[in-house]
């Protein structure tokens, strides 16, 4: 069926036993080797493929078979990898015009004791949005909240806990973040569409996390209040950078661009003409140096190890790790799926859901399970999307909602996993274990818990030609009043 031969030979079927012992022997590798032995997860994932590979052989499969088989998975993806590219540009562009810095400067002066909670909700969000990474948001904007939770008396469990709430929101909401361009991408539909789906259930999660730190922030007034993390913030971005309204100009139209759901490569190249042209005549930065630095990142340091850690990064070569990662993975998910392990273990497991409700926890514990197994949520996003995808076309069901659930199920459930990437930086960085924050980081459960609830209502069940229906409803409802 999928064979790529020139001599078209036949290619035999796996059957269910087949897929489930190279699936279970591809996923064995990867526990072992990354969780386990702590060994690289790029070499591992390539020993996943070869593995794979391999097993396909007494199927019919030669080489060639094989590597059109990941072509076919890597060509459909590449659109959406380029943009990996353009984020790194970006990113460091941004940081060069003092856009980036100046959203944290802003952000840090209007700190309020009393409402610490939320307004540090409300920075780190803003800051992993403009940043595209909950990583360099919690080590940065989100050491500095852990300094001043401590001097305003409040638990370091709950600090951590808006801190990862914050973070992780920008991180899954960023039309500049790697997992928000990599959900699309393995289930084959866009960015916008991907981050319009994901507001259905997103906005009114950080809603109630809002109203819910609000609530707890009010428990903890009188504390002791210091502004030497605030003061160390200021001055060091104030003596690197002109800090005015006009340098947040590029990230306005980037921004307004997004809204306007104009296409990210055009859009983030016209955010990153404007941001070198407002960090060479504005910020004083010589040409040579930012073209360089669009491609290594921003390099110089300011002195303050805090500040240092938000500001040296960017540059495409800052996305290499996360691309190549990405096309190793997309490659394994291309040969599980063109030679039929994916498609018959799927086929397995949507037998047994018969309402497409259902679909929607399914989605999300698988992928949460592929986070547990793995301990990367990258491949679990690039699994779970090659599982899924052709079950929800056959459904019916938009390719968006299952970017959305596997951004659920994966980039916000991973801080509750000990041993995943993310809960380890968590804990090397904040000092907190998934022990002590879990019960405080709101929005990352609140939000794959709405949408299981609002799923067992038959709310935002998003299905192919729901738009186009409402819009002939409306017109020939318009047409009947009119008569």
């Amino acid at each position: 069926m999928y064979g790529l031969n020139e001599n078209h030979k036949e290619k035999l079927q796996p059957g269910i036993g087949m897929s489930m012992v190279v699936f279970g022997a591809a996923i064995a590798v990867l526990l072992v080797g990354v969780v386990l032995l702590d060994y690289d997860i790029h070499i591992m994932l390539l020993c996943a493929l070869a593995i794979v590979c391999l097993a396909s052989v007494p199927l019919g499969y030669s080489f060639m078979d094989l590597v059109g088989c990941m072509k076919k998975s890597l060509g459909q993806a590449l659109a959406a990898m380029i943009i990996f590219i353009f984020i790194g540009v970006i990113i460091s562009s941004l940081i060069f015009s003092g856009t980036v810095p100046a959203l944290i400067y802003y952000g840090l002066q209007y700190i309020i004791p009393d409402y610490f909670l939320p307004i540090g909700l409300l920075l780190c969000s803003l800051t992993s949005i403009s940043i595209g990474t909950s990583w360099g948001t919690v080590g940065t904007m989100g050491l500095a909240m852990m300094g001043i939770g401590t001097g305003l008396g409040i638990p370091a469990p709950l600090t951590a806990g808006m801190v990862i709430s914050g973070a992780f929101f920008g991180d899954k909401m960023s039309s500049i973040s790697d997992s928000t361009n990599l959900a699309p991408a393995a289930v084959g539909t866009t960015l916008y569409a991907h981050i319009g789906a994901m507001w259905k259930t997103t906005l009114p999660s950080y809603i109630i996390t809002l109203i819910a730190f609000t609530v707890l922030g009010l428990s903890y007034r009188g504390g002791n209040f210091s502004m030497d993390t605030v003061e160390l913030f200021l001055a060091a971005i104030g003596g690197r950078f002109h800090i005015s309204p006009l340098v947040l100009v590029p990230m306005a139209v980037l921004l307004i661009l997004n809204l306007r759901k104009y296409p990210a490569v055009p859009s983030m190249a016209i955010g990153t003409v404007l941001a070198v042209l407002v960090a060479v005549f504005y910020q004083g930065y010589p040409l040579k140096e930012v073209i360089a630095g669009l491609n290594y990142g921003y390099t110089e340091p300011t002195g303050v190890e805090l500040v240092d850690k938000l500001l040296l990064r960017g540059g495409i070569q800052s996305m290499m790790y996360t691309f190549s990662l990405s096309c190793i993975a997309i490659a394994f998910g291309g040969v599980m799926e063109h030679v039929g392990y994916l498609p018959c273990i799927i086929e397995v497991v949507i037998h047994k859901v018969k309402r497409d409700k259902m679909m929607v926890p399914v989605v999300i514990a698988s992928t949460t399970l592929g986070t547990l197994t793995m301990g990367e949520v990258f491949l679990s996003i690039v699994i779970n999307g090659s599982l899924y995808k052709d079950a929800f076309k056959k459904r019916g069901l938009k390719p968006e909602m299952l970017s959305r659930l596997l951004e659920e199920g994966g980039t916000l459930t991973q801080v509750f996993i000990p041993w995943s990437t993310s809960g380890v930086f968590i804990l090397s960085t904040l000092g907190m274990s998934v022990s002590q924050y879990w019960k405080y980081a709101i929005f990352n459960y609140v939000n794959p818990l709405l949408s299981i609830v609002l799923a067992m209502f038959g709310i935002y069940i998003m299905r192919i030609g729901d738009e186009e229906r409402k819009s002939v409803d409306h017109r020939l409802s318009k047409r009947h009043k009119l008569g």
